[in-house]
């Protein structure tokens, strides 16, 4: 346990769940991820695969770090953000990346700079957009749920979708088995979508978190030899719609400002700006 002069920094456990949620509750859309991983384990450790540290201020818990795969600041005070930091720089960097609301890894990063090295990129403006209702704009009919039978199918247009967005393929690092078992688990939950043309996904996109209120869409893929000719719009407006039918009332997703041609989809199907995120990349 560490103690600042004006709070106190633990590993939060199962009895802090429901300290734990009404943090992450005071904007569902924002903290979808890190919610959909709390309530699917209740702060069990081994189940999280990584750690929920917690920062209280005269006995109430008032931000959140998430300590997985990725690093996640929710509600993050100044005060927590420099304790979470002084940890952080003590044990060295565990995670592939930040990612959160932009103001918070604005001021978390660099504290973190010297410590962790220089990251491979910076994303510092990624507006967070949001649905609460089905799109005016027509739905792909083609677009369904991925079979499980279809996973190897799939496979080839994830790993095209990271690589592009990314950087770095998902397989490095002796990592494909872990990868391919992380797509057919989506696919196994019914949380992968695409449209399938004679045997080729031409357009696809995955639900990486839900949440009891929010689900957030990644992973909007076009098969290059198909981009120009208007699936976009089309198929995120069936992604909407159906995941507003399987998971939650809530649909929302983060793209980069740079993305232009993605944006204006968005703005096409009706998405609406809700905050910004900000990802650095290691």
């Amino acid at each position: 346990m560490t103690t600042a002069t004006t709070g106190v920094l633990r590993v939060l456990a199962p009895r802090d769940l429901r300290q734990c949620l009404d943090v992450l509750d005071q904007d569902p859309v924002s903290h979808c991820f890190v919610s959909s991983r709390v309530r699917t384990t209740g702060l069990d450790s081994w189940r999280l695969g990584g750690e929920v540290w917690g920062w209280s201020e005269g006995g109430v818990l008032t931000s959140l770090l998430y300590l997985g795969a990725n690093l996640v600041p929710v509600e993050t005070t100044p005060d927590a953000r420099r304790g979470f930091a002084d940890r952080l720089r003590r044990i060295g960097r565990r995670c592939s990346s930040i990612v959160g609301p932009a103001d918070e890894v604005a001021h978390l990063w660099p504290m973190l700079s010297d410590a962790w090295g220089a990251a491979r990129d910076v994303r510092a403006h990624q507006p967070l957009l949001v649905m609460d209702t089905d799109s005016p704009f027509p739905a792909d009919p083609r677009v369904r749920r991925v079979r499980e039978d279809e996973v190897d199918l799939l496979l080839p247009a994830c790993i095209a979708m990271f690589t592009e967005e990314v950087g770095v393929s998902p397989l490095a690092g002796g990592a494909a088995d872990a990868y391919r078992a992380r797509v057919a688990e989506l696919v196994r939950h019914g949380r992968a979508y695409a449209r399938v043309d004679d045997g080729v996904v031409v357009f696809k996109a995955e639900i990486g978190a839900v949440s009891d209120s929010v689900c957030q869409v990644q992973g909007v893929w076009v098969a290059p030899e198909f981009r120009g000719q208007g699936l976009g719009a089309p198929g995120m407006s069936a992604v909407v719609a159906l995941s507003r039918l399987h998971h939650t009332p809530v649909v929302s997703l983060y793209v980069n400002d740079f993305n232009n041609v993605a944006r204006r989809v968005y703005e096409r199907v009706g998405f609406r700006g809700h905050g910004e995120f900000s990802t650095v990349l290691f």
